[in-house]
């Protein structure tokens, strides 16, 4: 009998971890100057009252920016107040679009002249020491102190990269794009090691297990964890692979296509342009109205639209007219174009 209590248990908390999970975006609505947040039924959840509001992170925090105290501070989903230890803090702003947000449960803030990381209980897990930092992705952020470069896990433990390097970028899947002395670029793992030897014109980031890189002559391909090429240099121009498609966009010459993790090169004819894959589908454009489309190049939600942004948790941002609103994969509209802005869905937990 207590086993059979116990999976009775067991399985009410499997249901309800499993869908609870909660969808929110910023809108800010017609002939209003300020910024709320609602569901993907297109409930209201925070009513707007924010001049400038961000996207949720996974942990279910917003950075709100008070344009009056000048000062940053967070929300939960309830627009509750965050209390951190810190409280005159910046933020990274991501050139203007957006703010760096939690990502493993910490954010960067800058006190004063030096950067350290919050973390979702608001405490300073990792003390503002370091002149520059970027955000965590993998369980590691890069960091720079007396200008040499530092890796931090979540735990602020530091791993020192080795002196040759002169930059370093962001890590993807436990790898991130260092720039050496004679300006080539390579890859550092989360331990600060080289893990590939600098020696392509530039790097993206890894996805898939796969990461573009252009060559000595300028020509664009990918390279595997082993920094080996597995689609040889033949672009003009690359970006990251689409986990949901396995494709990636590239340039070949003046056209633009897309390239399979086999090599091959797909070119989708019906629009006149070309956008990332991203859950499966890419913005596409005919007769002046933007749609999107498949793997196979074939129209799954008509072009009809005037503005649109990818898909993101199964929805994307549409425009008709003047007003914006959100679709489902199915491109049925499920909330209807009523907004001046509206922002990508995010899905919290």
């Amino acid at each position: 009998m207590k086993k059979r209590i116990l999976l009775g248990y067991a399985l009410v908390f499997f249901c309800t971890s499993a869908f609870s999970q909660t969808y929110l975006t910023q809108v800010k609505p017609v002939d209003s100057k300020k910024w709320g947040y609602i569901n993907e039924k297109g409930e209201q959840v925070i009513a707007p009252q924010f001049e400038k509001c961000h996207k949720f992170s996974k942990d279910g925090l917003a950075p709100i920016y008070d344009t009056k105290s000048r000062q940053y501070y967070f929300i939960n989903t309830k627009g509750e107040k965050l209390e951190t230890e810190v409280k005159d803090f910046k933020l990274i702003d991501r050139f203007g679009f957006d703010l760096e947000g939690f990502n493993d449960g910490m954010i960067p803030i800058r006190q004063g002249e030096k950067w350290g990381y919050l973390n979702s209980q608001g405490k300073l897990a990792i003390p503002a020491k370091y002149d520059h930092v970027t955000g965590f992705n993998s369980g590691h952020a890069v960091a720079t102190l007396n200008k040499n470069f530092i890796v931090l896990n979540t735990k602020g433990e530091e791993s020192p990269v080795e002196s040759s390097v002169i930059d370093v970028k962001e890590f993807t899947e436990d790898l991130a794009p260092y720039r050496a002395a004679d300006k080539t670029f390579g890859y550092i793992n989360g331990n600060g090691k080289i893990a590939i030897k600098a020696k392509f014109e530039s790097t993206g980031y890894f996805v898939g297990g796969l990461a573009w890189a252009k060559s000595a002559d300028n020509q664009v391909g990918f390279i595997d964890k082993n920094g080996e090429w597995v689609i040889q240099p033949q672009f003009t121009a690359a970006k990251e692979f689409d986990p949901s498609t396995g494709l990636a966009r590239v340039k070949k010459g003046d056209t633009w296509g897309y390239v399979n993790k086999s090599g091959e090169f797909i070119n989708v004819k019906d629009t006149d342009l070309w956008s990332d894959f991203s859950e499966g589908l890419a913005e596409g454009r005919k007769g002046g109205k933007v749609g999107f489309y498949n793997a196979q190049g074939e129209w799954v939600i008509q072009p009809q639209f005037d503005g649109s942004r990818a898909f993101k948790n199964g929805y994307a941002a549409v425009k008709k007219g003047d007003k914006w609103g959100m679709i489902d994969k199915s491109g049925k509209m499920v909330i209807e174009p009523s907004y001046d802005r509206i922002m990508d869905m995010e899905m919290v937990k």
